[in-house]
């Protein structure tokens, strides 16, 4: 079983990301509405949606949003949070590599490095195939991944802190050209491991991977309040829009 297979649907990934909320999700989804300006109640996939922060925003804003998942017990959790506020979202299992609809949608989302997970660069192509195969003509697509430069200037090699009776500590490195992070708990119940890895995939590996699939990409962000994108970004914002079919 892969990292990522495992790794989402763990009470621990919770504990160690419990600091993303709400206003974090709002930032992304007011940036793209100011740059791409989607019509009053656009259809939108929510591609790696995890626990729905983010469709829950553009649902409670009127778009008809669908999320998709690898992980099931991400997408129970969305589909309670939504229910809680009484949103029609369509929550599907599935994994991005297999497309789900065929010139459907009139945008696909991909947000907070939900990508770059696999070790093959055929599958990251899969992947944004099937986003780009979902879109209508002239459908918009938004990636939403780290800066590789920023990450490789500022990597932290380790950090500990406590979260309750729990020691978490994490060990980052970068190796053949991805980012690699241990993350060790230790308390009451002993001491466990978990890994991500992740492909730094720069400007110029979107650009190929956006030319194979049909996208054209019309503007890149650095931050979720619209900066410029530069090397020392924190994010790497994509914006294109499928070509004609």
């Amino acid at each position: 079983m892969t990292w990522y297979e495992q790794w989402f649907s763990r009470d621990e990934y919770d504990i160690v990301y419990q600091k993303r909320n709400d206003k974090e999700a709002t930032a992304v989804v007011d940036l793209i509405e100011n740059l791409v300006q989607p019509v009053s109640a656009s259809s939108i996939l929510d591609v790696g949606c995890g626990r729905g922060r983010h469709a829950v925003v553009f649902a409670r804003r009127g778009y008809k949003v669908t999320g998709l998942d690898l992980s099931e017990r991400s997408l129970d959790r969305a589909r309670r949070r939504a229910r809680s506020e009484d949103l029609e979202i369509t929550f599907v299992h599935g994994d991005m590599r297999v497309p789900i609809a065929d010139s459907t949608f009139d945008g696909v989302v991909n947000l907070f490095t939900a990508f770059g997970y696999f070790e093959a660069w055929k599958d990251h192509q899969k992947a944004v195939d099937a986003m780009a195969s979902a879109l209508k003509p002239g459908g918009f697509l938004v990636q939403d991944f780290l800066n590789p430069a920023y990450v490789e200037a500022g990597l932290v090699p380790s950090d500990t802190r406590t979260v309750g009776e729990v020691e978490i500590k994490q060990n980052r490195w970068i190796d053949e050209g991805r980012i690699l992070k241990e993350i060790i708990f230790s308390g009451n119940e002993g001491t466990h491991a978990f890994f991500e890895s992740v492909a730094l995939l720069g400007r110029p590996d979107f650009e190929r991977l956006y030319e194979s699939a049909g996208l054209d990409i019309f503007d890149i962000r650095g931050d979720y309040g619209g900066a410029p994108h530069t090397d020392e970004s924190p994010r790497m914002i994509l914006f294109s829009r499928a070509k004609s079919k």
